[in-house]
């Protein structure tokens, strides 16, 4: 991984020093394009490369299967060979699809990640998770694919609104919860002006967690999803694009918390301490939709077709203290019911 400012302008040299073949699909989403595209471009020709791209609408509703057929036939019509790079620029959308994208052309050729959004530079483009999303639930189809690069400009975070950054953070503030109890207390001031070691700390802990663990075998990946077994509920429940992925992690951070109070006596003042480390990153803590009972059901709905789930029981990520995890399947249905209730209101009113 390369992390530094302006990196996007040489990353044709960075294809040099992994030896990508002579033709790259650069795939990216509209507005990332417009910012940032032709400077890639104009990087990739200099190393005497031809490049080919193609741009699919902004959001998580690109990430569908119906978007995998036309994006192969245009590596199949630019004459893209196994040799041949696909290069992702932009946000954890685009990373993903053009991953899987990459993992299922000729049965699989090489991948460079340039994220672009704060959530894609810490989680999406580390680890080789790709996929798309179903109506029943997200990631639901997808492929292990490691990148061969992974580029992060970090001047690209400065054209990203402010919701979107905020929603990075949520990641941020897991990896400290899940591994790194001082990064988290780092945090309790709100999203640092300086994301750099933020960015190069959340990494390492992934990268380190993957490296043990890169198929999901023993269960120790199972433990960056602290947050996401609630969180990916609620996201599909409200329909893609309501909330940001990050905005329905951290509602899952909250309910998850309470969740470790409750099975495994984590301290009530760490449970309002990750409170207010996610409000003060200007995320959000409640939903209040899930007072509806089309939305309650769609959230239980959606828990039974988590993709982590065993014989239909969910494994939930819970903190015994703050820096250490367990997995657990001791939830039960009347557990889920009042987690429903807790995130359908804000701290302090429940």
């Amino acid at each position: 991984m390369r992390i530094a400012p302006k990196a996007l302008s040489w990353i044709g040299v960075q294809l040099d020093e992994i030896k990508a073949g002579p033709k790259v699909a650069l795939i990216s989403d509209e507005s990332v394009h417009a910012l940032y595209g032709e400077q890639v471009i104009a990087s990739i020709r200099s190393s005497g490369r031809q490049v080919y791209p193609i741009s699919v609408p902004p959001g998580e509703e690109s990430k569908d299967l119906s978007r995998l057929a036309p994006l192969l036939s245009f590596l199949a019509r630019s004459g893209l060979g196994r040799k041949d790079t696909v290069l992702a620029l932009g946000g954890g959308v685009v990373g993903d699809l053009a991953g899987f994208l990459s993992a299922s052309y000729l049965r699989g050729i090489a991948f460079v990640q340039a994220p672009t959004s704060l959530l894609a530079m810490v989680d999406s483009s580390v680890g080789g998770k790709t996929g798309v999303n179903l109506p029943e639930g997200k990631n639901l189809v997808g492929a292990f694919h490691q990148p061969r690069l992974v580029v992060v400009d970090t001047e690209t975070l400065a054209t990203l609104p402010p919701r979107e950054l905020a929603a990075g953070m949520a990641e941020v503030i897991k990896y400290g919860l899940i591994a790194d109890a001082p990064l988290f207390r780092s945090l309790r001031g709100g999203t640092p002006a300086d994301l750099r070691p933020i960015i190069k700390r959340s990494v390492e802990i992934k990268a380190e967690v993957v490296s043990k663990d890169e198929f999901e075998t023993t269960g120790l990946r199972a433990t960056l999803n602290f947050g996401h077994t609630l969180g990916h509920a609620v996201e599909n429940a409200a329909g893609y694009g309501v909330l940001l992925h990050g905005e329905a992690i951290s509602i899952g951070i909250r309910a998850a918390a309470h969740l470790s109070h409750k099975k495994l006596g984590l301290p009530l003042a760490d449970v309002r301490d990750i409170e207010a480390t996610l409000a003060a990153a200007k995320l959000p803590l409640h939903f209040p939709q899930v007072k509806e009972a089309a939305i309650r059901e769609k959230i239980v709905r959606a828990l039974k077709l988590d993709k982590k789930a065993e014989a239909g029981v969910n494994r939930w990520v819970l903190l015994p203290a703050i820096g250490k995890t367990v997995l657990t399947d001791d939830v039960t249905g009347d557990d889920v019911e009042a987690l429903l209730s807790l995130i359908a209101t804000p701290p302090g009113t429940f």
